[in-house]
């Protein structure tokens, strides 16, 4: 098994066609959302839900954890979870922003019932690459247990305008996982595999 993940949504569009995209390949994913824009776009949050789909929470907006200090981050969480139970989700996982943690963020996540988790494989999708540069990136690192990030929404520092080309690797992306006899699988706090709490290009810089 493998885990296809999604942060920064739901975007009204590119959403939609991801998650059309996974439909056709027969495969579910799990999606890290953001409070402010699901409570923008709930139908596409109860579409995630419908379709089988793991909703997830990101935070409510998209705050960097040694910046903003662990009050803010309280209050964006909180804002974030509230949005996401009124849809009907249940998040049990938390994605840090950047996957920069705190040294107090696991604790947070603890206090409402998360777990932080990261990511092992990152497409790198926000720089504007194409689909087939993508895929010939991360096929060498799809393995057992992997979890690969990649984003439905546009957040901050993107390089791109759109996410067409994320919608675009879905297909093959899936393709070589199961190439590899690896099937998608939503994530969850059960998860099988070690489970990273943050992102792998910080390991071991965790802030206070």
């Amino acid at each position: 098994m493998l885990a296809l993940t999604f942060d920064d949504g739901p975007d009204p569009h590119w959403t939609p066609a991801a998650l059309a995209a996974l439909a056709q390949a027969g495969a579910r994913a799990t999606f890290f959302v953001l409070g402010s824009r699901a409570r923008e776009h709930p139908d596409v949050v109860r579409r995630m839900l419908a379709e089988g789909h793991g909703v997830e929470v990101h935070g409510h907006a998209h705050l960097r954890h040694p910046a903003a200090g662990r009050a803010a981050v309280v209050a964006d969480l909180d804002a974030g979870l509230t949005v996401l139970s009124g849809l009907g989700a249940d998040p049990r996982l938390w994605r840090v922003p950047w996957g920069d943690l705190a040294g107090w963020s696991e604790a947070l996540a603890a206090e409402r019932g998360l777990r932080a988790a990261g990511w092992t494989v990152d497409t790198h999708d926000w720089r504007g690459d194409d689909a087939g540069t993508m895929l010939a990136a991360c096929e060498p690192e799809l393995q057992p247990g992997a979890i690969v990030l990649a984003h439905d929404g546009l957040g901050p520092g993107a390089r791109r305008d759109g996410c067409e080309q994320t919608v675009r690797l879905i297909g093959p992306l899936v393709a070589a996982a199961r190439a590899h006899g690896l099937e998608p699988a939503v994530l969850g706090p059960s998860w099988n595999a070690p489970l990273p709490v943050g992102n792998p290009a910080l390991s071991g810089s965790i802030r206070a």
